[in-house]
């Protein structure tokens, strides 16, 4: 993908997340971000969906051997932090990464 098409693509996930009421205040905004790269395994299901384009539940569950309780509280940090959302495919759910969690693997992961 070229450099303006990533630039499209973000400025229209900035909007569609404007629209849907999901954009905090910057300070609130980051400490959610924050609390959520704090985890490990949360830096880790960023990594894992970043490198299958999308993941489902049950993926994310069997790698990092967790319970759906689990699973279900480090995904909706991570869907709340804006670094990865659901996506529904053909009846499935899945997760994928946002602009944010994408720039998060170029940025600091990926170095």
């Amino acid at each position: 993908m070229s450099r303006d098409e990533l630039l499209r693509k973000k400025q229209e996930w900035l909007e569609r997340m404007k629209r849907e009421g999901k954009l905090r205040d910057p300070t609130e905004d980051h400490k959610i971000g924050l609390m959520a790269l704090q985890n490990r395994i949360r830096r880790e299901i960023i990594k894992f969906i970043g490198v299958g384009g999308k993941r489902s539940l049950e993926e994310i569950k069997e790698k990092f051997k967790l319970t759906d309780s689990q699973a279900k509280m480090h995904l909706d940090l991570l869907v709340q932090a804006l670094f990865v959302e659901p996506l529904e495919e053909d009846g499935e759910k899945y997760y994928v990464l946002t602009p944010r969690g994408e720039a998060y693997l170029e940025n600091v992961e990926w170095r």
